[in-house]
């Protein structure tokens, strides 16, 4: 500053010397020169005085900014809610009015942002509201929003359009299926509910809930309607069926009537309670072949269910023969009964068709024990059958017992005994098992008696071969003995050979000696039954002949 005031005084002195200079060569007097060096000073001093003014308004000004930003600092921090601002200390006056006017300005503009974004979400919500009929946010629009207030309102919005947004997709398919449904049921719109839904955009359309909630009413009625005509309609296709099925309708005639088998439309419905009412009346010309078809179908569910005869016999119109029309209801009513009753316990008679089935499986494998051909084993055929029969076994047991809690839960669910063929399923599978062991023991006796009459006849007219033996070839060296067995004694065979020549048969070795049928001790010798030396009478050679065909040709039983 001292510099600078230096510089000063020296400026000034060079202009009071020049001037002095100039007024001397003018010819100022000097009283002249003194006025004008006052003036000169004068003039100075007035210069200075006005900029130190200027300079000392501009700094009143400074501070009067500084109070004004500092107020209007105070009400933004206010309305935004925000921390006062807090100026930093040894700042300059030009210095804090730049800082309060930077704050001033950011504040101001964070004031319009949250202005501009409240203007914008009370649009979206009046829009969303109206749509969905519902109250707007409550929120001040005359005052600046918090941040969590406009936060709060962002999660508003944006919750409500996506549950526009979710109403207006569940409206579209209700919509479509109301549609449909219309289509089908031919009916058109025939109040201002219903044309708004169909006929106006959807985007007019209010998505209020008593609107969604009327419009899923609607669609419910109309299914309602729909599924109504579509039991009409599958009722009059199963008569249909039925009726085709005991007239014996032909397939050509049928396949020309297959085009109203399937919908439910006003026209089908017509279409399909003539055909209904045609074959009635064929029905009605068809009387007996009706009733034998229905009886066909009876039978069918009786086998099914598993009816003894005396549950059959129970029904005494199926042996009627008088064919009327009281006749075929009494058999439809009786049909609807067993099938009503089959429906209802399917799963029990298919449990006990399956038992049944693998029951008559296992049987054929015993029958199959008994072929002599089974021992032949090839392919190993032998030891298949062996697994087989061991898996039944299980597979039998093992539905046996499911059967057996299954129907122990029907019947205390029903409170009534569960039939298989008049009886009750365990007492009916015992019997099985005991005809089954009965068999058994049947072939077992047959056996052991067919065994004894083979001992027996084999012990009154000697052994029969068991496989057949080459006849011996009557060569040039055969003993005479042979051709000439009638006239030499008997006495010369050996104890074990059986002896037909006597009776005009052929000459065989027995098998090793067998023990008699009352029995005996392994290794004593059978004594050998002599034949008398005198040949038979011709008489008795014709009989015994006779008899040892049949022997030889036939099988004992018992």
């Amino acid at each position: 500053m001292s510099a600078v005031l230096a510089e000063a005084v020296s400026y000034l002195d060079r202009a009071l010397s020049a001037l002095r200079d100039i007024w001397e060569e003018i010819g100022f007097p000097e009283e002249m020169q003194r006025e004008r060096t006052d003036a000169v000073k004068k003039h100075v001093k007035n210069l200075l005085g006005m900029m130190v003014a200027e300079e000392q308004h501009l700094k009143e000004q400074l501070l009067t900014s500084i109070a004004m930003y500092r107020e209007e600092l105070d009400e933004l921090c206010a309305e935004l809610r925000v921390e006062p601002f807090q100026a930093e200390e040894g700042s300059t006056i030009l210095q804090m009015v730049r800082d309060l006017r930077s704050r001033v300005e950011v504040l101001l503009k964070q004031k319009n942002d949250r202005k501009q974004e409240l203007k914008a979400l009370q649009e979206q919500d009046k829009n969303l509201c109206d749509i969905l009929c519902v109250s707007l946010f409550s929120i001040d629009d005359n005052v600046v929003p918090s941040l969590d207030e406009l936060d709060r309102y962002r999660h508003h919005v944006a919750s409500l359009s996506a549950e526009k947004e979710r109403r207006k997709e569940e409206f579209v398919s209700i919509k479509r299926q109301v549609v449909l449904c219309m289509a089908e049921l031919e009916h058109s719109p025939d109040t201002s509910f219903e044309r708004d839904v169909v006929c106006e955009d959807e985007e007019a359309f209010c998505l209020s809930t008593d609107n969604i909630a009327n419009l899923q009413s609607l669609l419910q009625q109309l299914e309602a309607r729909r599924a109504l005509n579509e039991a009409m309609c599958a009722e009059l296709r199963s008569r249909i069926t039925e009726l085709w099925e005991r007239l014996k309708v032909p397939e050509e005639e049928r396949e020309s009537f297959a085009v109203h088998m399937t919908g439910s439309k006003a026209k089908t419905r017509e279409a399909l309670k003539l055909e209904v009412d045609r074959l009635e009346e064929l029905k009605l010309q068809n009387m007996k072949s009706v009733v034998q078809a229905i009886r066909t179908e009876l039978a069918e569910y009786w086998d099914k269910c598993f009816y003894s005869q005396e549950q059959r016999d129970a029904f005494s119109p199926y042996y009627n023969e008088d064919y009327t029309e009281a006749l075929l209801q009494l058999h439809d009513i009786e049909v609807g009964k067993m099938r009503s009753y089959y429906q209802t316990h399917k799963e029990l008679f298919e449990a006990v068709q399956s038992w049944e089935e693998n029951w008559k499986l296992f049987l054929e494998l015993e029958r199959k024990t008994a072929d002599p051909s089974r021992f032949a084993n090839r392919g190993g055929s032998l030891l298949k059958e062996e697994k087989q029969r061991a898996k039944l076994q299980k597979t039998l047991s093992k539905l046996q017992e499911e059967l057996e809690s299954k129907i122990q839960a029907w019947e205390q669910e029903c409170e009534e005994p569960f039939l298989v063929k008049g009886q009750q399923f365990m007492e009916y599978v015992t019997e099985q098992w005991q005809l089954y062991r009965m068999e058994k023991e049947k072939e077992k006796q047959e056996r052991h008696l067919k065994k004894k009459c083979q001992i027996e006849t084999e012990m009154m007219y000697g052994s029969t071969p068991r496989t057949p033996i080459k006849r011996r070839v009557l060569g040039p060296h055969t003993s005479g003995k042979v051709r000439k067995l009638n006239g030499t004694p008997l006495s010369s065979a050996t104890p074990n050979s059986t002896i037909r020549s006597a009776f005009g048969a052929t000459l065989f070795h027995s098998p090793t000696s067998r023990l008699p049928p009352s029995g005996g001790k392994l290794g004593q010798a059978r004594t050998p039954i002599r034949v008398a030396v005198k040949p038979p009478r011709s008489g008795h050679r014709k009989r015994n002949k006779e008899n040892l065909s049949q022997l030889n040709g036939t099988t004992l039983s018992a």
